[in-house]
Parts: structure tokens; C-alpha cells; sequence
């Protein structure tokens, strides 16, 4: 996480002042811990007194930037103050980047920041949502599965006991009403209410996580749906509630060409399909994609509502496809979210934001649950893991094998010692068959402790049909004699077929052939056409006759050759003799005695 920062260090700008060349640029006097050096800075906003990133001159930034002293319309400047972009941190560039907290002169910015970090990246298959957070990662990896994972500390949090207060359609609390219209589109949609927030920018100990996973910080309150959502992988969104028409949040389809200005700047337009979130009046939200700059919270916020909400995978694809956005958001609804998360991720974002950025919970947890979710429950047959794995499994090894990944496994009442195995709401997208669980008992028991001897092999007791032995042992013979092998389409003209097909490609294929000559005469002419001379080729085919009325027609099986030129390839030191009659005669008579018609 800190390549390309451990020269970079905390600097305080003691004093700034108009450059006397230049209107938009600042003269700054930046004490680096151990003496105060002149810095030319061309950021709009420089407080006095505050704490900057110091690159001094001889320091390559990570973007691979090598500062020197340098001469800026007549004033020297002595190394730079930094942005997020400049150090890889984030992509704001708008300004160099204020630090706050408990930081000093001269401090190594990766200790300031908490950057002394690795990072890791997993590569994660479409069907696995739920390896999107860090929770998700640590049930696969920690020695005791789900049991062993449990969530840090948040500074200054204190334990919450909220309510939950439950509609089917639509659910009010004071002034505010939460509503779905598009059930089949939204099962699930969780608000709470928080007011009197105090909206800064974040903590440094959450700044600093964020930024190990390449997240940019916003403000405390933004940061916090990020950072739960990076941390258990349900998407969050918060909303200003003072913006809200009506103090209301309506799930529904857009009307046709209704537009919405989203938080990256960018006016989008939207069909009739498209799901929105919005108030009595207007749109908020793209569902499950990005949020809109009108309700974004910002410093002047002071009431707030919180949403985490669950929605259809495909109608949140379709959207993203339609408007070219992909979002973290997206990412995850497209490939499952969690059913039975949201809640524990409600918790744990007002924990978050009430630590960061105070304030006082108004209410209940508001939801509106027009689909409630039920697990799904699989059978699971000892037996059936043995004839798919090639090793026997006792019911007690299964159960040991499954509980640590999140499943219930119950003794199943069946002959043979089946289980019922219930499954878990981050799993419900992807193992929807015992096969699933199956696969899912190969990764917990470990590929490499399978034997690696391979099965005594098992003879047919059914020998192949004598029509398909005859045919491998004339494609034997034809190729040993030199003739090459042509597979031509079984369609034909109306000249060369006689069984007439009810949906032709075309009306020069509308028959199937009664002969394999026409096909192999195609072939020696394309050859001739491109200089080639002999031509030596066999094809074993089906041809189809016409039979009586009502009846299917006849197939047989047929073989044909055709050669052209010479006898041999021609060489340098002869020319070859040319095919005649005798060299025909001998092919016959070579497939006479191969078919047993001697």
C-alpha cells in the first residue's frame, strides 16, 4: 500500500503568501521537522498553520514524478505539498490533501496515515458475491470458518439495541415514509434515520483503510457506508434527508426520458425498465448503482437517512449495460448480495457513523419487506459423494466439513444416513444442488488429499456395432493407400437429392443427397481450380433415398473415392506413372476384401 511514499513526510505550512509573479500561485514557508523551506504551491485553498504531505526535492513520487529545485517564475521552490492523486492514494487532484488528527512536522506520512499495510488482491469468479468484502474472504480462510471471523472494534462506538419496525408494501416513522412499488425488482429495503450529524472529513484510522483498498474518502458519513460495505458487502447509500420531497423514498421505474444527475457529475436518461429511487417529486437514486448529487451528503447535512437495500441481479445488469456505469454497488447486486446481512449491516454502519459523526438515531430501523427470504434446504447422500469423489465420507466427516462454511447440516431421517443441508443467505446464488455441495466438500476436504491413483478401468460389456467397426477399419485402409478424407455437408440440390426438407438453408440445399459423387466432384474441381493436380480423396458417408409414402426415408451408409494425376507424388528423380484403370481396380478390390466380400 505505501510504494513510492516512504520519502514523503508531514508537512506544517507555517505561513502563505501571494506569489509577486504569478496570481495563482502561493508562496508557502513549510517547517519539514527540522528547518522551514520555501514550496511555490498552485492550490486554490492552503491553510496556514496546517498539515500537508511534504515531497521534498530529490523524492520520486509513485506516479514516478522525480522532484527537483526548481526556479517557478523567479522564486525557488524547494519540493511540493501534495494531493491524493499525486500519491496514488485516491483520485482527487482539486486540492492538495489536509491532514487532520494527531499528526507532526516531519512525521513519516505512511505512519501518519497507517499505510504500513498489504495489500492483497483476489481475483474472484462471477458466482462468488459473496467473496466481495472482507468478511467474505476471511470465512474462506480462517482456520474455523465462520465462527473464527469477527469484526474489529470501531473507535468510540458504543453497542446499539434498535427495533425494527416492518412493512410489506411501506413503512412510516414520524414525517418519513419508505415505499416499494417494484417488489419483483426490490425484496428488501432497510432506512434508519440519524439526525444531528456533524459531517467532516473521516477519522484517519477509517481514511487510512479505505485507502488500502483503493477507496476515496469523502466525508465521515459517505466513508462509513463504504467502509461496511467493504467490510461485509452489503452496499449502503445515504441520503440528505433535508433533500427529500415529502420526506419520503419511493422504489419505482423511471418514467421515459426522466433524468437524473448522479455524484460523478454526469446527467443520465432512463428508460421505463430502469429502477429509481426517488421522493414524491423527483429521482435520488440510480437502485443499486450510484446515488444523486442533488440529496448527497455534504458539510452543510445535519439530518440523514441510511439505506441498504436488496435488489434483483438482472435488472440491475441491464441498467448498468443501458448507462455505461459500473460501480462497486453494481458489482456486487449483479452477482448476489447477501439476504441475510442487511440488518447486521445497518448495525454495523450506525455504529460507524454515530462514532465518527454523532448524532441520534430517530426511530426504529424502517423496513419494507415485500419478499421475505427462506433458505433453501439440499439433500445430501453419503453415497452419492462416494460414487462422484471415489472415496467414502462418513455423515459425521461431511457435517465437520460443511458447519465451518456457514451451512447447518442436520441428520436427514433417510436410508443410506442422508443429511439436510441448509444454506446460507451468501451462498444461496451459487449452490442450488447437491452437486454444489459436493464441490463445496472437495475444497473443504483438500484436492491434494485425494489418491492419485487412477480407477481400475472397466471394459464394455456392450462391443461396438460391426457397421461402425467396418467403417474405422476402412478409413484405416483408404488413408494407408494414400487417399485423404472429405466430409461434405449432407445437403444437396434438387438435382442431386430426392428427400425434400421442410425448412431448407437455401433452395441449392434444399434436399438431402443420394450420393456421396456429387460432393467429392466439388472437391477435385476446387483442387483444379487452384492448381492441383492429384487428387486423392475418399469419403464415407450417409446418403438418404425417398421411400414409400408416409414412411421415413432409407439411410445408408456409403463409401466413394476419387483420384486424380499420378500415381505417386511427383519426385526429382521420376516423374511418377499417371492412375489408370488398374490403379481404380485395386482400390475396389481393397475395399471389397476390408467389407468381407471377397
Amino acid at each position: 500500500v505505501s510504494a513510492g511514499l516512504k520519502d514523503v513526510i508531514i508537512g506544517e505550512v507555517k505561513t502563505v503568501s501571494g506569489h509577486p509573479n504569478a496570481d495563482r500561485l502561493s508562496l508557502c514557508e513549510v517547517f519539514n521537522g527540522e528547518e522551514v523551506v520555501q514550496v511555490v504551491c498552485g492550490a486554490p485553498v492552503i491553510e496556514e498553520g496546517g498539515y500537508y504531505p511534504f515531497a521534498a526535492a530529490g523524492v520520486t513520487l509513485p506516479g514516478g514524478l522525480e522532484l527537483k529545485r526548481a526556479k517557478i517564475r523567479g522564486e525557488y521552490s524547494n519540493g511540493m505539498l501534495c494531493s491524493e492523486k499525486e500519491l496514488g492514494l485516491g483520485r482527487d487532484q482539486s486540492g492538495i490533501m489536509l491532514l487532520s488528527g494527531d499528526v507532526s512536522a516531519g512525521q513519516s506520512l505512511i505512519e501518519a496515515l497507517g499505510l504500513d499495510d498489504v495489500r492483497m488482491d483476489v481475483e474472484v469468479t462471477p458466482n462468488r458475491g459473496d467473496w466481495l468484502s472482507h468478511v467474505g474472504i476471511a470465512r474462506e480462510v480462517a482456520p474455523d470458518g465462520v465462527a473464527g471471523v469477527a469484526l474489529q472494534s470501531i473507535p468510540g462506538a458504543s453497542s446499539l439495541d434498535l427495533e425494527v419496525k416492518t412493512g410489506e408494501h411501506d413503512v412510516s416513522h414520524g414525517d418519513v415514509t419508505i415505499r416499494i412499488d417494484e417488489p419483483e425488482l426490490c425484496y428488501r429495503f432497510l432506512g434508519v434515520i440519524i439526525r444531528g450529524v456533524k459531517v467532516e472529513p473521516s477519522p484517519q484510522w477509517m481514511a487510512a483503510r479505505l485507502r488500502a483498498v483503493g477507496q476515496q474518502t469523502i466525508n465521515n458519513v459517505v466513508d462509513a457506508t463504504n467502509y461496511v460495505m467493504m467490510e461485509m458487502g452489503s452496499p449502503m447509500h445515504a441520503y440528505d434527508l433535508g433533500t427529500l420531497e415529502g420526506s419520503s423514498l419511493i422504489v419505482r421505474k423511471a418514467t421515459e426520458g426522466e433524468t437524473l444527475q448522479t455524484l460523478d457529475g454526469l446527467d443520465h436518461k432512463f428508460d421505463a425498465e430502469m429502477l429509481l429511487i426517488g421522493d414524491t417529486a423527483v429521482a435520488h437514486d440510480i437502485a443499486g448503482i450510484m446515488g444523486g448529487m442533488h440529496s448527497s451528503v455534504t458539510e452543510d447535512t445535519t439530518d440523514i437517512l441510511i439505506e441498504c437495500a436488496l435488489f434483483e441481479p438482472k435488472s440491475i445488469r441491464r441498467t448498468r449495460r443501458a448507462l455505461g456505469i459500473s460501480t462497486e454497488a453494481s458489482f456486487r447486486f449483479e452477482r448476489g448480495v447477501d439476504p441475510e446481512g442487511h440488518l447486521p449491516a445497518m448495525k454495523r454502519v450506525l455504529e460507524v457513523i454515530l462514532a465518527t459523526a454523532g448524532g441520534d438515531v430517530d426511530g426504529p430501523i424502517l423496513e419494507v419487506l415485500p419478499r421475505p427470504w427462506e433458505p433453501s434446504t439440499l439433500t445430501l447422500r453419503p453415497t452419492r459423494v462416494e460414487q462422484v469423489l471415489g472415496i467414502p465420507f462418513e455423515s459425521a466427516e461431511l457435517k465437520a466439513l460443511l458447519t465451518p462454511l456457514g451451512f447447518t447440516v442436520q441428520n436427514g431421517g433417510g436410508e443410506g444416513g442422508d443429511l439436510s443441508v441448509t444454506v446460507p443467505g451468501y451462498r444461496s446464488y451459487d449452490v442450488t444442488r447437491e452437486i454444489d455441495l459436493i464441490e463445496e466438500i472437495t475444497r473443504a476436504h483438500g484436492y491434494d488429499r485425494f489418491p492419485d491413483d487412477l480407477a481400475p478401468a472397466r471394459p464394455t460389456t456392450v462391443p461396438d456395432h460391426p457397421l461402425f467397426q467396418l467403417e474405422d477399419r476402412l478409413r484405416i485402409v483408404l488413408s494407408g493407400e494414400g487417399l485423404f478424407e472429405a466430409a461434405n455437408p449432407a445437403f444437396a440440390s434438387e438435382h442431386e437429392g430426392e428427400v425434400e426438407l421442410n425448412n431448407p438453408i437455401s433452395l441449392e440445399e434444399s434436399r438431402l443427397r443420394s450420393s456421396l459423387i456429387p460432393g467429392l466432384l466439388r472437391n477435385v474441381e476446387y483442387n483444379f481450380a487452384r492448381g492441383v493436380r492429384d487428387v486423392r480423396l475418399f469419403e464415407l458417408g450417409t446418403v438418404f433415398h425417398a421411400a414409400g409414402a408416409g414412411e421415413p426415408p432409407r439411410e445408408d451408409l456409403h463409401v466413394a473415392f476419387a483420384v486424380t494425376g499420378r500415381r505417386e507424388p511427383e519426385h526429382w528423380s521420376r516423374t511418377g506413372d499417371a492412375l489408370d484403370f488398374w490403379s481404380m481396380k485395386g482400390l475396389v478390390e481393397t475395399v471389397l476384401s476390408v467389407s468381407g466380400w471377397d
